[in-house]
């Protein structure tokens, strides 16, 4: 009976290493995942299908791909280099480079902590008027959700970071998915959006649809996530061995991007957009949603969004102190007292908006268009670097690959006008 018992203890022990190493090769993508998949994400998807139905579907898809490309391009550079990005902009291009990155994707990260934060705090604070009569304030939500990202960066591991957004981001996928089959529009609707098309539709104050169309390309095609997959794929000690494993690690990460993102966008247009009601403040999505889809759709949804902001707080805060790590190619040690200051600095500002009433829809939106506009240079960058054959020998990109960059490079200027011009239109309005 020992013996038995025994092997059975081995087998259960053999399964559940085989699990954690299975888990361990998708980490550096789930941790991609959380980081684009946040609120900023959400409210982008939803205000998209919320006021044109699905007919921005194709941005979804335009963006994806893109995202995919250039995180297998930027990732191959390491594998070949042993470099990541900022060490080869400060090595190979200008010190300079390195800086306006670490400057750039700074100011974006701290508009998204704001708008993130404040999101999720007025979701919380409609929702939590269910079981509180008047509900709760939004500033014990934002304080509380802050204090939760502060304590798990307390611990200081990356690995511990990465299993926890695992499981956030199981719980965010798993909500918007059950959402997207209870609140489904019409199959037609989805096809017809495959089409690329821009609606025809009078400005609103919120900027109209090139607007959305920025801050969709802006949330998903984000140049934070290429320079932090490079210092992932180093840390995961990947070389050129591990290219399947790494290009696999991508298939999940951007094939659950599009499906997620794609199911927001549609649980807004079977609701809102059927309704005609359109999406200008966060609560919408809570006070209008339950009585078109449910209660329990509602706290599905609900329990999606708050998962994404979490999720993507996770690598908001730590955006700055792994950015000047990288750039120095000082250990990630996140355990020191400056970058525990800097993180805490950063987990502040989410408190802003609860604390002054500012619109979190208009505060995410503008800040997530913003970030199309560091893209081409994300773009340019790489593909100097990716031709270089004194770095890539061999692997220099071939005549396919650069004709792809061109195109992403083209697309991203166009984003990048659009994003200033409706981020213009929205504050003149």
């Amino acid at each position: 009976m020992t013996k038995i018992t025994d092997v059975q203890n081995l087998e259960i022990n053999t399964l559940g290493h085989k699990f954690s190493k299975g888990l361990a090769l998708f980490l550096p993508g789930i941790f991609l995942l959380g980081f684009n998949l946040g609120t900023g994400s959400v409210t982008a998807m939803a205000k998209a299908g919320a006021e044109y139905g699905m007919a921005l579907l194709w941005t979804i898809i335009a963006s994806c791909l893109c995202t995919f490309f250039m995180i297998n391009i930027y990732s191959r550079f390491t594998l070949v280099t042993g470099e990541t990005a900022l060490q080869a902009f400060k090595k190979h291009i200008h010190p300079v480079v390195g800086i306006y990155f670490i400057v750039a994707l700074t100011l974006g990260v701290c508009g998204s902590v704001m708008g993130v934060m404040g999101i999720v705090s007025e979701i919380c604070y409609e929702w939590s008027k269910t079981a509180v009569e008047g509900g709760i304030y939004p500033i014990y939500f934002a304080s509380a959700f802050s204090a939760l990202v502060f304590f798990i960066f307390w611990n200081g591991k990356t690995q511990f970071f990465e299993r926890s957004l695992a499981v956030i981001v199981a719980i965010m996928s798993a909500s918007f998915l059950v959402n997207f089959f209870i609140m489904m529009p019409p199959p037609m609707d989805i096809l017809r959006g495959l089409i690329p098309s821009v609606p025809q539709v009078d400005p609103s104050s919120d900027g109209g649809p090139l607007l959305v169309i920025a801050s969709m390309v802006g949330t998903t095609v984000f140049s934070g996530l290429f320079i932090i997959r490079t210092t992932l794929v180093k840390e995961a000690g990947w070389t050129l061995k591990d290219m399947k494993t790494q290009r696999n690690d991508a298939i999940v990460s951007v094939t659950l991007m599009f499906v997620i993102s794609a199911a927001i966008m549609a649980a807004a247009a079977g609701t809102l957009y059927a309704e005609n009601i359109g999406l200008s403040r966060a609560s919408q999505m809570i006070t209008l949603l339950e009585p078109l889809a449910g209660s329990f759709a509602t706290s599905i949804f609900a329990i999606g969004i708050i998962s994404a902001g979490v999720s993507s707080q996770f690598p908001n805060v730590l955006m700055l102190p792994w950015l000047l790590c990288d750039y120095s190619g000082a250990e990630r040690n996140m355990t020191l007292p400056k970058y525990r200051v800097m993180v805490f600095a950063i987990s502040l500002l989410g408190l802003v908006v609860p604390l002054i009433g500012a619109r979190p829809v208009f505060v995410m939106i503008a800040s997530q268009a913003m970030n199309a506009i560091i893209l081409p240079i994300t773009v340019m960058c790489i593909l100097y670097l990716s031709n270089r054959k004194d770095l890539m020998g061999a692997y220099k990109n071939s005549l396919l690959s650069n004709i792809f960059l061109t195109g992403i490079l083209l697309f991203s200027l166009f984003t990048s006008f659009i994003g200033v011009r409706g981020v213009w239109q929205m504050i003149a309005a």
